[in-house]
């Protein structure tokens, strides 16, 4: 059985590093995706054989807006799934244009491979390569409560060392809370992540600090 969910990541689940991306060229998009994600979950007994024996059970749909999504392990499972998609689609007498990318964990994003870039397309992402791999410096503040305000700081220092980054942290200590202010340097693209999961923290200690001082202990 094909997996189904009901919305869409650009970043790959567990171990699913080869993407399929079909723009289907339809006027009732809600209602062709339907149809087509029906038929590839199986719920069309007529097609249910020709699916399961064409696409591997570990293969996960989503869609998004007009946009079908398959990810697979490995480019020979994708392929199956591939095969199995265009042929619904024919059927349904639904045009698509098919991009297989492959994800790059250097880079951490998506890479594609068939079709190739045209020349200005991959001058395009060559740039923009470049640009998140430049070296820059950005200092982000978040607050932080004093009673916890310890192990804030300590798992910010380990993200920064897992992404690479040069860290400085500086405090501004006020009556009830703390402002943390992290100087990081490192590749455009990490700073990015880091100010995702600094983001992220901050609001998980407001949350956490909100529960210490209200419970009746």
């Amino acid at each position: 059985m094909v997996s189904a969910m009901p919305t869409h990541s650009s970043e790959p689940a567990g171990e699913q590093d080869w993407r399929l991306q079909a723009e289907l060229d339809v006027a009732d998009t809600r209602g062709a995706l339907r149809t087509v994600i029906a038929r590839l979950r199986g719920s069309d007994s007529d097609m249910l054989k020709e699916i399961e024996a064409s696409v591997p059970h570990d293969v996960v749909i989503t869609h998004d807006g007009n946009r079908l999504f398959a990810y697979a392990a490995d480019e020979l499972t994708l392929t199956a799934a591939r095969r199995a998609i265009e042929a619904v689609l024919e059927k349904e007498a639904i045009a698509a244009s098919v991009r297989i990318s492959c994800w790059d964990t250097e880079l951490d994003e998506w890479r594609q491979v068939d079709p190739p870039l045209s020349g200005e397309e991959a001058l395009a992402a060559e740039a923009a390569r470049r640009d998140a791999e430049a070296i820059d410096t950005r200092t982000l503040v978040a607050s932080s409560g004093r009673l916890i305000r310890g192990e804030f700081e300590q798992t910010m220092r380990r993200c920064a060392q897992e992404l690479g980054l040069e860290c400085q942290v500086i405090e501004h200590p006020h009556l009830l809370s703390t402002q943390v202010a992290f100087t990081v340097t490192g590749p455009r693209r990490k700073l990015d992540e880091f100010a995702r999961s600094l983001k992220a923290e901050e609001w998980a200690t407001i949350r956490t600090e909100t529960g210490v001082m209200t419970s009746p202990l």
